[in-house]
C-alpha cells in the first residue's frame, strides 16, 4: 500500500466537501430536503407500486402464451369482418364488370320490375331511414 492512503484528505476532496456543505447551507436546499424527508413514506410507497406495475408489464410483455392468445382473439374478431369486406368488394367488382359488359337499355318496365326485387326494396327502406335520421339531426342543430 502507498503512504497516500493513510494521509489526510487532499485539497480537491476538501474543496468538494466544502462545496457540498455550502450547497446544504442554502435555505432553498434545506427546505427541499425537509419536504423530501417528510414525503419519504409516500415516495417509498409510490416506488413500490411502480415496481409492481413494471414487473407486471414485463411479465405480460414476455409471456408468449398470453401474446399468442391475444393474437388469436383478435384474429377471431377481425377474421369475419375481413371476410365480409372481401365478399362485398368481390361482389362490387363482379357487378361493375357485368354492368360494363351489358349494353342494353333499361326501360320503364324493366325499372318497375327491378323495384319489386326484395333487395332493391331493402335498399330503398335503408336509404329512406338514413335520410330521415339525417333530417332529424339537421333539425336538432
Amino acid at each position: 500500500m502507498s503512504e497516500t492512503s493513510n494521509q489526510t484528505p487532499s485539497t480537491t476532496e476538501k474543496r468538494e466537501t466544502q462545496d457540498v456543505l455550502d450547497q446544504l447551507m442554502k435555505p432553498e436546499v434545506q427546505e427541499s430536503l425537509t419536504v423530501l424527508v417528510e414525503n419519504l413514506p409516500k415516495l417509498a410507497e409510490m416506488v413500490t407500486i411502480l415496481t409492481k406495475a413494471y414487473d407486471l408489464a414485463q411479465s405480460v410483455a414476455s409471456d408468449q402464451v398470453l401474446i399468442d392468445d391475444l393474437k388469436g382473439g383478435m384474429n377471431e374478431f377481425v377474421k369475419p369482418i375481413t371476410e365480409k369486406a372481401k365478399g362485398v368488394a368481390a361482389a362490387a367488382i363482379e357487378a361493375s364488370d357485368r354492368a360494363q359488359a351489358e349494353h342494353s337499355t333499361i326501360g320503364l318496365f324493366g325499372l318497375l320490375k327491378m323495384l319489386k326485387d326484395p333487395q332493391v326494396q331493402k335498399t330503398f327502406r335503408f336509404v329512406q331511414a338514413f335520410l330521415d335520421v339525417q333530417a332529424e339531426r339537421q333539425q336538432q342543430r
